[in-house]
């Protein structure tokens, strides 16, 4: 693996959005590389409105929006200030209610940054997740294995 994909790993991500005080143009677009989405939609007006928030430094703005195109089945299930750091939820099933939802989870003290970290732990999620379209072979039965019939035939 070379070492801008390790940089750009879900892992190394969250570790740099929950250690960074602030957000900054190179760490928004480290997070951009690390979208899957994103590079292959081309210049369509709703990457160039994602461009255009980075370029006005609108980090919130750009976080929510990057959010909608990356991850169109998840929702904004929680935002809260609560002393003194920002709590983002995200959930697929908002209208559950809280303990039978899976909502994944982050919290920063810039809103922006937890709003990022809750967006890369669901891309962490959906790696992990992911399955071949191809289905898994099984693995050749043991050698001593030998099936018996169990039938009485008289």
């Amino acid at each position: 693996m070379t070492a801008v994909l390790r940089h750009n790993d879900p892992p190394s991500l969250s570790a740099r959005l929950r250690h960074a005080q602030a957000m900054t143009r190179p760490l928004m677009l480290d997070i951009i590389l690390a979208c899957r989405r994103f590079p292959s939609l081309g210049q369509s007006e709703r990457t160039a409105r994602v461009m255009r928030l980075i370029d006005a430094e609108a980090w919130t703005d750009a976080a929510l929006a990057l959010m909608e195109l990356e991850l169109p089945l998840w929702q904004i299930r929680r935002i809260a200030y609560d002393e003194g750091e920002w709590h983002c939820a995200l959930s697929r099933e908002r209208e559950l209610p809280d303990w039978l939802d899976a909502a994944v989870e982050a919290h920063h003290a810039d809103l922006s940054l937890a709003l990022l970290s809750a967006f890369i732990e669901v891309q962490a999620l959906a790696v992990e997740v992911s399955r071949p379209s191809v289905p898994t072979v099984r693995p050749a039965p043991d050698l001593l294995y030998e099936p018996v019939a169990c039938e009485n035939f008289s």
